[in-house]
């Protein structure tokens, strides 16, 4: 049986790595690790500036003494399209076939410019429809997160879709019931991503170009400091032992941000509910380095009139508490949602 890859989440702010053993008994971690980069190294998306990232993989694998070289990593923003769709049953060779035709059809960019794939979700949908969910990503945004890791010396074996490599770092920690529909929100510095998932099939995602940075950056306008001082303030909001040294103005801002954020969520959740016959969401889950804002997870909540929760993606996996900080890691975990779910991964696997 082929290992488990490296998960390498390769966020705009920081890289993320998780490394677990998978034995009969459950998951072990081996490693996990958060390396940051510079500032605007990625923008929407798109890598912008190639060195500070390889260096940034080196420097985690390093650190860490990671010498497996097959990783897993992720893709997101507006240059991936999702879509839920229909066809008629078909066997997979003829469903081969048909993917290319139906890319004419659901996605907005050539096809000659995208990778294609996609997974089906039902075999029948009551309708007499295979029911797909078909994938696009711009081959020049794979080809750009493939190359820094072949630059850092390692191996990309799978290539995956941030929402689905959430999903399934939170299914395996939280092992949802089968019927139970909830809304998974990765929430990253620059990117936030809406996942609704029901009875373990993904019904909606959305992609909203706001995260953290939004909260960084309105505390450095509206108080007229340096990034770095308004990145500490942030943080220091976020910590209970530190909050009640921020400024009153901080928490004032972090509010207004929370309030903006929670409604771009909130819209797309609502889409969801309009357009959606029957669909009832139970529960909130945050994942991502700004789920640990409780500013916003308190107006996320106060939106949705749902109860939200924090993604702890470790809570299953067997710790060494000799080799981790424990509270470090509890009080990280958050960010680590995607980098497990990659984790998870094996060379060759599809979506």
């Amino acid at each position: 049986m082929a290992r488990n890859c490296v998960g390498l989440d390769i966020g705009s702010s920081s890289i993320k790595v998780v490394q677990v053993r998978e034995t009969k008994k459950g998951l072990t971690l081996l490693n996990f690790g958060i390396e940051p980069i510079h500032p605007q190294s990625i923008v929407d998306g798109s890598i912008i500036d190639q060195s500070s990232i390889v260096n940034a993989i080196r420097s985690v694998f390093s650190r860490l003494h990671i010498k497996q070289k097959d990783v897993a990593l992720a893709i997101a923003g507006h240059s991936i399209i999702i879509k839920k769709i229909s066809v008629p049953p078909m066997t997979p060779d003829e469903l081969e076939e048909q993917i290319s035709w139906e890319a004419d059809h659901h996605v907005p960019f050539d096809k000659e410019d995208v990778e294609l794939d996609y997974e089906v979700l039902r075999e029948d949908n009551g309708q007499g429809q295979m029911e797909l969910l078909l994938v696009a990503a711009k081959k020049e945004v794979v080809h750009d997160y493939a190359a820094v890791v072949r630059i850092a010396q390692l191996n990309p074996q799978v290539v995956d879709v941030a929402a689905f490599a959430a999903q399934n770092g939170f299914e395996r920690a939280y092992a949802p019931e089968e019927n139970e529909a909830v809304v998974l929100v990765n929430l990253g510095a620059s990117i936030s991503t809406l996942n609704i998932v029901q009875g373990g099939i993904t019904a909606f995602t959305r992609d909203v170009t706001i995260g953290g940075n939004a909260f960084t950056e309105e505390i450095r306008k509206q108080l007229k400091v340096g990034y770095e001082e308004a990145e500490a303030y942030k943080v220091g909001s976020a910590n209970p032992m530190e909050a009640d040294v921020v400024p009153q103005e901080v928490h004032r801002v972090m509010a207004q941000v929370a309030d903006l954020i929670s409604g771009e969520l909130q819209r797309s959740m609502d889409f969801f509910l309009a357009t959606t016959a029957g669909a009832e969401i139970k529960k909130i889950f945050l994942s991502g380095g700004t789920a640990r804002v409780p500013k916003l997870r308190e107006a996320i909540e106060r939106r949705a009139r749902l109860p939200v929760e924090v993604v702890d993606p470790f809570r299953n996996v067997r710790i060494d508490e000799n080799r981790f900080d424990t509270p470090y890691l509890r009080a990280h975990a958050p960010m680590a949602t995607v980098a497990f779910g990659l984790s998870l991964r094996r060379p060759g696997d599809n979506l």
